[in-house]
């Protein structure tokens, strides 16, 4: 792996098997849709899988989907000519010319307009785009589109074109939110401790073990983005090697996702995992396997979720 490239920290299962799922498919040509919640590490799971792929060596592009100036969309994406609309003074090359012979990041995929889903269907089935007021050419383009959206549901509410959801679902990797990989929390503080002590100039080396505990016992609603915002602040926040922290940081560090969008999301991967598994929970590529979870810890979450083998309907 490239040396830029941030390591995926963490050594429980939850995590290992998105390891895998990034080993299995990385060399290939394959769509890759990564799913998760907000700052779980969905981009750098995009970019492990470009720099472990035939085209490490070429650019890595990422486009953030739901940031597209209304009415400009398409040129972002697949760029425009000269006097294509009013303001267009010289031709502009889009990011899938950006991203030639690389990697094209659509994060946020979810939030693409609705307008824009058919083309960026024909680019993904033909490998050509066709820049505003221009003619149509090939690009040599390989698509990670990631989302925090359930974009089944969304087809299903008329949002999201099945056609191409089924176009970019074609390898899932479901990254999962930090309160289901606790084990990883000790890891992870100390990771991000390390960064920002050097970063801030800051002498502290450890985190007391009671603070361990806490931070081990919080939802984490931000999940790492969260909890690497929290680290930063507690290592400004000393000034000597004692580390400070207040418990009130975990309150108002992100925004709070409602739980019921977590239990829809968690519903939502248990039974995609299910169904890949054609209903089984044990074994080698069972639905527990690919979720990194145990297989007791899975039968509770589908008890919780009232998901069994009939309404998993594989």
């Amino acid at each position: 792996m490239t040396p830029d490239i941030p390591p995926l920290v963490g050594t429980g299962p939850a995590i290992a098997a998105v390891r895998r799922a990034v080993e299995q498919v990385a060399a290939t040509e394959a769509t890759v849709l990564v799913l998760g919640e907000t700052g779980t590490g969905k981009e750098l799971v995009a970019r492990m899988i470009h720099a472990r792929s035939r085209r490490a060596a070429a650019p890595f592009v990422a486009a953030n989907c739901g940031g597209f100036v209304p009415g400009l969309a398409a040129s972002e994406l697949f760029g425009h000519e000269a006097g294509a609309f009013t303001g267009a003074v010289r031709r502009r090359a889009g990011r899938f010319e950006a991203a030639h012979r690389g990697t094209l990041l659509l994060d946020e995929v979810g939030e693409l307009p609705p307008e824009l889903q058919p083309l960026l269907l024909r680019a993904l089935e033909t490998g050509e785009v066709e820049r505003v007021g221009g003619d149509a050419f090939a690009v040599d383009v390989r698509v990670v589109a990631a989302t925090n959206r359930d974009l089944a549901a969304d087809v299903r509410a008329g949002r999201f074109r099945a056609d191409l959801f089924y176009r970019l679902n074609i390898f899932p990797v479901a990254v999962p939110p930090l309160r289901d990989r606790r084990d990883d929390i000790p890891e992870l503080v100390t990771h991000f401790l390390r960064q920002f002590a050097v970063l801030h100039g800051r002498a502290v080396t450890e985190v007391p073990a009671r603070v361990l505990r806490l931070l081990a016992g919080y939802d984490w609603p931000g999940n790492v983005r969260e909890l690497r915002n929290v680290i930063e602040r507690a290592v400004i926040a000393t000034t000597g090697t004692e580390f400070r922290f207040d418990p009130a940081w975990l309150a108002s560090s992100a925004p709070v996702e409602t739980a019921r969008t977590w239990a829809a999301q968690e519903k939502a991967r248990i039974l995609e995992a299910l169904r890949a598994a054609g209903g089984r929970v044990y074994g080698p590529g069972g639905a527990a396997q690919r979720l990194g979870l145990r297989p007791t810890t899975l039968y509770g979450k589908m008890r919780k979720h009232g998901i069994s083998k009939d309404t998993a309907s594989w």
